[in-house]
């Protein structure tokens, strides 16, 4: 088997391998720090690679598989981070040069419970400073996209949808406030799933966005995804504000046609002044692919859609101020600008102004759920247009045509799901003439995470997307290295 072939194989695929003892986990793990080696100082999906202690939770797993104590399907799979979710004994860098130095003495239970499903940590990956998007100078490296190093591999987990797309690791966990999952998937060619707010343990989490902030996987294939989620959902005293509903096993991934299923496009997320063509034309093949399974797709409009971007990053921001006012205060030249002035911004919204928001949170999240109540899923693009080149998408505003376009654009998509707070799934839906991801958004009920992967894998398996990869050797040849100034 060549090192292509198995560093591109689906995590699913690498297990039975492993189970079957066809593979080694001490193999996989040398293969994927053979990759990262080569390919992280360009790309920079990683800030803290873990290779020593990849390499002996590698031969545990292998003496306890041999010994007949298997753990299951993610048994002997590396997986990386981002870096923003607490390790013990590594550290956790929030991709700031403030907590450059930051080494925790605990694991984020969705890390434990990875670890107790027998997965391995091979590093902690990069992320736009405390996981809040806008950062201009990255502390630890430009991440670059592995499809093409001048283009973004998009916010704020940049290095976690990086990772599996370059065959680092098989599978990452990332974070979802208003698309930082979803983004990262879309612009990498991979899949992204934000659960419900509440399946998933946000302990050991440096997420100040309380209202929002998400864990989720991004994986190559969505059966992978679904064994990610069910190793890390579920409820944790540590986090009150976990569901104690049960975490379907997810068996239905067998599934390949939607017969029965209604979907609908929304609109305003899927057509707005501003959509790529080659957005639109792989979109609406998409819906053909979906009504050829056997779905009922129509279309609906959410005219308060379009609020969620302002309501959400207004609310979300002035709560991640509020618990950084100290360092602002005292480390203001160590913040990245684009942080610093985000959020002192978000600093000075006024208390009832807040309140206010909050409430329109409401009316906006009541109206997005309101169209569950006829269709299975909504659907729309990831991303309205393909990974950027790295330079015009950083978020400088300027004018009205600018907070059109970097900002409003780049959210439309992927906030009112995010502010609505349902299980939302980015699956590989395309390439632009130019050989850049597109992506496909399926958005569910609350909780309906099986509905929202019955949908991405049917679509997966009746098209060919998820099996194209990055040639590295060609994305990667005469760019240099990223700088890194920690």
């Amino acid at each position: 088997m060549g090192e292509e072939e198995l560093a591109y194989m689906s995590a699913a695929e690498q297990g039975r391998l492993i189970r079957e003892r066809k593979l080694s986990p001490v193999e996989l793990v040398q293969l994927c720090l053979k990759r990262i080696e080569r390919y992280n100082p360009v790309l920079r999906a990683y800030i803290t690679v873990c290779g020593e202690a990849a390499l002996a939770a590698a031969r545990q797993a292998e003496l306890e598989i041999d010994r007949g104590d298997y753990r299951g399907p993610l048994h002997g799979i590396p997986f990386g981070v981002k870096d923003q979710l607490c390790t013990a004994g590594i550290r956790t860098t929030l991709g700031s040069r403030i907590f450059a130095d930051h080494v925790p003495d605990f694991d984020a239970t969705v890390i434990t419970r990875l670890k107790e499903a027998g997965a391995i940590l091979i590093g902690k990956e990069n992320l736009h400073e405390f996981g809040k998007g806008g950062t201009h100078v990255f502390a630890h490296g430009q991440p670059r996209n592995p499809w093409n190093t001048e283009r973004t591999p998009s916010s704020s987990s940049s290095g976690s949808g990086i990772a599996p797309a370059a065959g680092f690791c098989s599978g990452s966990l990332g974070e979802d406030t208003g698309g930082s999952i979803r983004g990262p998937a879309a612009a990498n060619g991979v899949v992204g799933l934000r659960p419900t707010f509440g399946r998933v343990s946000r302990h050991g989490g440096i997420m100040y966005a309380w209202t929002a902030d998400t864990i989720g996987p991004l994986t190559r294939t969505v059966e992978d995804n679904a064994l990610f989620l069910r190793a890390i959902a579920g409820h944790d005293a540590h986090d009150a504000l976990t569901s104690q509903r049960a975490v379907p096993d997810f068996s239905f991934v067998a599934g390949t046609d939607l017969k029965g299923m209604r979907l609908a496009v929304v609109t305003e997320m899927t057509w707005p002044d501003g959509v790529h063509p080659e957005v639109r034309e792989a979109m609406e093949q998409a819906i053909e692919v979906l009504r050829a399974l056997g779905a009922t797709v129509g279309e609906i409009s959410l005219p308060w859609a379009k609020h969620a971007i302002p309501l959400a990053m207004l609310t979300s921001d002035a709560d991640v101020a509020s618990m950084y006012l100290p360092l602002l205060r005292g480390r203001w030249g160590d913040f990245d600008a684009g942080t610093r002035s985000r959020m002192a911004t978000a600093a000075l919204v006024p208390a009832a102004i807040y309140s206010r928001a909050m409430r329109a949170r409401a009316v906006v999240r009541k109206q997005i759920l309101g169209a569950f109540e006829n269709y299975d899923a909504l659907l729309c693009p990831t991303s309205l247009k393909p990974a950027g080149l790295i330079d015009d998408t950083r978020e400088t505003v300027q004018s009205k045509e600018d907070m059109a376009q970097r900002i409003i654009l780049r959210r439309i998509s992927t906030h009112p799901f995010g502010l609505a707070n349902v299980p939302t799934l980015a699956v590989p839906a395309g390439f632009t003439k130019d050989g850049l991801p597109l992506s496909l958004q399926v958005a569910g009920r609350p909780f309906a995470e099986a509905t929202v992967y019955r949908i991405g894998h049917a679509y997966e398996r009746a098209t060919t997307w998820h099996t194209r990869h990055p040639v590295l050797e060609q994305t990667t040849r005469g760019v240099r290295p990223a700088v890194v100034t920690e």
